[in-house]
């Protein structure tokens, strides 16, 4: 489920934009490793437990987990997934890994997921980061979409973007979710009669590729939510270090949140 602008746009957009920058071979295959590496882990924990990564804490920090988010707040961590100890070296690039927890207190799992299926919607609910959303395809629980996103810092970016998401039942109280970015296209002049597409992967590399992967679990009377995020951008220019670092990790994080937050507001007041 590809609903959230993750470190999409990072700082460089808070000077001017960023000049063309272009996707190479190397950099793709190194997010391609991160993102094995990190399925691996996930179909371990599918497989063993924990379902949800709050669960896995030690019982003295698993209430101050939980409490907070039967407050309706949102919990958030960065993840780093390592090649045998070591990181995984991204030439030309950064991936940006996030993980958040909500709950949605009242909800279904069967309500949960068809609210996130009606792709056709999502605008109404995730604006403005997402400006437009429609399904393109479905087959059974796979799903092809198209998002257009909207990120603003200064400058505003556009970006036109398709997944491919597919939905899994583990068990009756439980299920989950795998989107991965099939095409991200950064709009030049969007909304104006000169509207066009910058070549896909030869752009200002605010967004590259973005796998999102939701669990759900039915418990306590509602619905806990687990999003976690992988996403490749390009790599910070020389000599703005210090101007974009900071971007590199409180956008990712805000996007997070708000995707989650939406969709407990949303589902809150189905209820």
């Amino acid at each position: 489920m590809a609903l959230f602008l993750t470190a999409a746009i990072l700082g460089i957009a808070l000077t001017k934009p960023a000049a063309a920058e272009q996707l190479k071979p190397e950099t793709v295959a190194a997010f391609d490793r991160y993102v094995q590496l990190s399925e691996k882990r996930m179909q371990e924990e599918l497989k063993a437990g924990p379902f949800l990564r709050v669960d896995d804490l030690p019982a003295a920090d698993r209430e101050g987990a939980f409490a907070p988010l039967r407050r309706g707040e949102v919990i958030v961590d960065r993840l780093h997934t390592l090649d045998q100890g070591n990181s995984i070296p991204v030439p030309h690039g950064l991936i940006h890994h996030w993980m958040g927890t909500a709950f949605i207190p009242g909800a279904t799992l069967a309500q949960t997921i068809a609210f996130l299926q009606d792709y056709d919607n999502q605008f109404k609910f995730y604006g403005p980061e997402v400006q437009r959303s429609k399904l393109l395809e479905r087959n059974g629980d796979n799903f092809k979409i198209y998002l257009r996103l909207r990120k603003s810092k200064i400058i505003t970016v556009i970006l036109n973007t398709e997944y491919e998401v597919k939905y899994l039942a583990i068990a009756p109280d439980r299920a989950t979710s795998s989107s991965y970015s099939t095409r991200i296209a950064q709009v030049e002049d969007a909304g104006k009669a000169n509207e066009s597409e910058k070549p896909v992967g030869n752009d200002g590399g605010f967004l590259w590729r973005l796998n999102s992967y939701w669990r759900f679990l039915e418990r306590d009377g509602g619905v806990y939510v687990q999003l976690e995020a992988i996403s490749l951008t390009r790599d910070i220019p020389t000599g703005l270090s210090w101007l974009i670092s900071p971007f590199v990790t409180s956008i990712p994080k805000e996007s997070l949140i708000f995707t989650l937050t939406r969709t407990r507001a949303a589902l809150v007041g189905k209820n």
